[in-house]
């Protein structure tokens, strides 16, 4: 069956387990991770989308993530959190989307996922107040962070990396991560030492 037209937008939200700043994007994934491996987790908050027919507005999703070295390298262990909320249609509309197979930003990193984790459904609750945001899936997933500035007191604005070719988008506010805790699929990560990298931007995905 063909994959039908699709399109998304909101929020993205992202903390890894390497120190600040995350040396994986300007080293082009060529770089070992400051801890020689990496677990992250990206949370995407839909405002607005649809695949097909079938409305995604107001749902999110989570995907988990560990790469045993550098990320080029590929061997990767992912899987998904997505909305309890979401009906068994929108469930496999986000898990398409999210994985690659539909198409759009995701299916770049295909080549380097090694094994699939699976799904696990669970609520997922985003704060988010500018300059602070939190992401908690039940037990499974709970993070914070706080927009990174720079040296100039009266700053508005969060320092950003841009051109980065990441998936979710092009261009990323840094954050520094309060915490992290990952407990799914296999995977298990706490860190509340304050110093490891957090990003965020808006992102708008859309089918091939």
């Amino acid at each position: 069956m063909a994959t039908p037209a699709w399109k998304v937008n909101g929020k993205y939200y992202e903390t890894c387990s390497c120190d600040f700043v995350c040396p994986c994007l300007p080293g082009q994934l060529a770089v070992r991770p400051t801890k020689g491996s990496c677990t992250f987790a990206m949370a995407f908050q839909i405002e607005r989308g649809s695949y097909g027919s079938v409305s995604l507005d107001g749902l999110g999703f989570i995907v988990l993530g560990f790469t045993p070295e550098e990320m080029g390298k590929g061997n990767w262990s992912v899987g998904l959190v997505a909305d309890e909320r979401a009906s068994a249609d929108q469930r496999e509309a986000i898990t398409a989307i999210a994985s690659g197979a539909a198409g759009g930003p995701m299916s770049a990193l295909s080549g380097l996922i090694g094994k699939f984790l699976g799904v696990e459904s669970a609520p997922i609750l985003f704060d988010d107040s500018g300059s602070k945001w939190s992401v908690q899936a039940s037990t499974l997933v709970d993070m914070a962070a706080e927009a990174a500035m720079g040296i100039n007191p009266n700053a508005s604005e969060p320092l950003y990396l841009d051109n980065t070719g990441h998936p979710a988008a092009n261009r990323l506010a840094l954050a520094h991560t309060a915490k992290s805790h990952v407990h799914a699929l296999g995977l298990a990560w706490d860190d509340a030492t304050g110093k490891n990298n957090g990003q965020y931007a808006p992102f708008s995905w859309q089918g091939a």
